[in-house]
């Protein structure tokens, strides 16, 4: 499955193209070289889902939590300072994933082999226009 974006006019309709692909799948593991836009898409997915917080990169913190206006909880990880597995499950990764909510990971790769079954994959390519192609896979 792709889903194109090409341009930031664009991105809330791909975020909402996006979800319904991925049904009852909540954790959704974003893969992409720096500056793709990976910290943008999940911006845009949780406003559509409902996020009453600013959305920013959990660079340093590891994980944002925002809130939804039905009091809902969305989970934004970025891994990008992660350097060794043991550090996720030290703040719990697991519950996060068995939560019911929505998880957004960013850098996936170096969790890779943690991520449960049903996540859903969705690698970003960056063509010769600067537009973004999303192949989504589970």
């Amino acid at each position: 499955m792709e889903i194109s974006i090409r341009d930031k006019r664009h991105i809330q309709s791909a975020s909402k193209e996006l979800l319904q692909h991925t049904g009852e799948n909540k954790i959704l593991a974003f893969y992409g070289p720096m500056g793709s836009g990976k910290t943008t898409i999940i911006k845009s997915v949780c406003e559509v889902l409902g996020a009453v917080d600013i959305v920013t990169s959990p660079t340093f913190t590891l994980v944002n939590e925002y809130k939804t206006t039905a009091g809902e909880s969305l989970f934004h990880f970025d891994f990008y300072r992660i350097r060794k597995i043991e550090e996720v499950f030290d703040f719990g990764i697991e519950e996060y994933f068995n939560s019911g909510s929505y998880c957004f990971l960013e850098w996936p790769e170096l969790i890779e082999s943690i991520l449960p079954e049903g996540t859903v994959r969705i690698n970003i390519e960056v063509d010769h226009d600067e537009r973004r192609i999303l192949h989504l896979s589970s």
